[in-house]
């Protein structure tokens, strides 16, 4: 992202602090509010202590190491907490279970921990706890790319870790702020507990119940220790609604209070309905098809980059986002500093067909399967299809459920699937789309190219911003000719919910913090 000014970043803080300030103040006066005439007190108490949550997918686990998938995060956010969290407003790491820290040397960093932390068994969080947990997320591919960095944990006393890391390191606090590095009781750790079936953490909820194919329901967590983010919620569900209608039936009929996943098509809908506000949000994340680069349909660069310049993207922003999005050519977000369109392909079938000509390749011999798993990314399948017809090409469409279609992509048993990636920083993205250590989780292309791991390695210990831009700009210059994808869109966020919610607020990576939410 462009740098900010001093003053530019101390205005929006103002901002940030003032909005706070504005959501605590509504949210404090509606708890003091008498009923209205007429109405049972009852009744008024259950709407203001209980929320429902739509969503479209059905998280893959509630254990915090064990996935990459983004419904899965949020159940994450409600009973976990990391030793730092990513700031709503900036998206850069702030501490969250740590109370202050230093950095010794280029390698050695101190973190003290807040006191009186209590996990949800009534545990206290100590130095041992974070030692304990840090250990365990290496056991999980997933959480690999943000467990690798250290070379030691010591326990300096109870509330006290020191980490070293095999020299400089410029995004350790970003890892510590990423589910990877969830914090959890040793005890349990020790006895083998199944953080699926019973997530125990320090975070604003616990977890209830989950019935699946349903909804999964939480409660409110008395003994919370960040004051300046205790619930004023008490009971909160979210319901799995796969269809993008019943989403927004749901919501009209006040059978759920908050979408965040809103179908695109009812987009206009919804913001023309009264008592419902439709918030928009310009994000980080890229929507692209993956292709499957082990696969030898795609293993010839010429034939993924004339694939590219088959697809016309504005055609796939309009029928599969209904217009809610910005086209995408090169590989990484153009929001990030360093990132261009050099080296990368448009739409342009004259320049595909000239590819396919260079690589010795008939496109009428083309045939693949592309995975789906949504309404949105099936019809982003369709566009994409049509396009491919156009010169022969044969691409067989496969919608699967979510689990099915996230266990295919990080076992790498698919030749494409439109699948999406988002991240709060321009390293992290790239480590986790085009780095080789991230196949079989984020690395949905399955690129490996070891001239791009050991820039990325390179740019993750340079401390300097400048000189880590001009690595960044090199990686994605290789990686926009080498095409491992098909970039199609970044999104823009929507979240459909009852105007009487507040604390709604979304940042550029699609995260909230749902124990802000509270009833006006």
């Amino acid at each position: 992202m462009k740098n900010k000014s001093k003053k530019n970043k101390i205005i929006a803080l103002a901002l940030a602090v003032l909005s706070a300030a504005m959501i605590f103040t509504a949210c404090a006066k509606a708890n003091a509010e008498e009923p209205a005439d007429g109405e049972n007190v009852q009744d008024v108490n259950e709407k203001r202590d209980s929320i429902v949550i739509a969503v479209e997918s059905e998280p893959t686990t509630l254990n915090p190491y064990d996935h990459a998938a983004v419904v899965s995060g949020y159940m994450n956010q409600l009973t976990y907490n990391k030793l730092f969290r990513i700031d709503i407003d900036t998206l850069e790491p702030v501490p969250d279970l740590v109370e202050s820290y230093e950095n010794l040397d280029d390698s050695t960093w101190v973190f003290h921990l807040k006191q009186g932390v209590m996990f949800h068994n009534g545990e206290e969080m100590t130095a041992e706890d974070v030692k304990a947990s840090m250990e365990y997320a290496r056991n999980f591919v997933s959480s690999s790319k943000y467990t690798s960095f250290w070379m030691g944990i010591e326990v300096v006393d109870t509330y006290t870790v020191k980490i070293t890391t095999d020299g400089a390191y410029a995004l350790i606090l970003n890892d510590l702020a990423a589910n990877g590095n969830t914090i959890v009781p040793k005890s349990l750790i020790d006895a083998g507990n199944d953080f699926n079936e019973n997530p125990i953490g320090t975070g604003p909820y616990i977890f209830k119940e989950w019935v699946l194919g349903d909804s999964l329901t939480f409660v409110k967590n008395e003994n919370y220790f960040d004051k300046d983010h205790m619930p004023t919620i008490t009971d909160m569900t979210w319901r799995v609604i796969p269809e993008g209608s019943s989403r927004t039936i749901a919501l009209e009929t006040g059978e759920v209070d908050l979408i965040m996943d809103v179908d695109s098509t009812d987009a206009q809908r919804l913001s023309e309905t009264e008592g419902i506000v439709l918030d928009s949000t310009p994000g980080t994340r890229m929507n692209f098809m993956a292709l499957n680069n082990e696969k030898e349909v795609f293993s010839n660069v010429l034939v993924r980059r004339a694939i590219n310049c088959l697809i016309d993207k504005q055609a796939v922003i309009e029928v599969s986002a209904n217009g809610q999005g910005e086209v995408s050519v090169a590989m990484n977000p153009d929001v990030y500093d360093g990132i261009s369109d050099e080296g990368a392909g448009s739409f342009d079938v004259g320049l595909a067909m000239e590819l396919f000509e260079q690589a010795g390749v008939d496109p009428t011999g083309i045939s693949f399967s592309c995975m789906c798993y949504t309404d949105a990314t099936r019809r982003a399948a369709e566009v994409i299809q049509g396009c491919l017809s156009e010169v022969g090409i044969t691409m067989e469409i496969e919608t699967l459920d979510f689990a099915a279609f996230l266990s295919k992509l990080l076992e790498g048993d698919f030749e494409a699937g439109i699948a999406g990636y988002t991240s709060s920083d321009v390293l992290t993205y790239m480590r986790g789309l085009w780095h080789t250590s991230s196949i079989n989780a984020t690395n949905s292309a399955r690129i490996s190219s070891a001239e791009i791991d050991s820039l990325i390695d390179e740019a993750m210990a340079t401390l300097d911003v400048a000189a880590r831009t001009e690595l960044v700009s090199r990686i994605n210059l290789l990686v926009n000719e080498a095409c491992p994808i098909v970039p199609l869109y970044t999104s823009t966020y929507l979240r459909a919910y009852d105007a009487d919610l507040g604390g709604v607020n979304v940042s550029a990576s699609g995260n909230m913090i749902f124990s802000d939410l509270c009833w006006n």
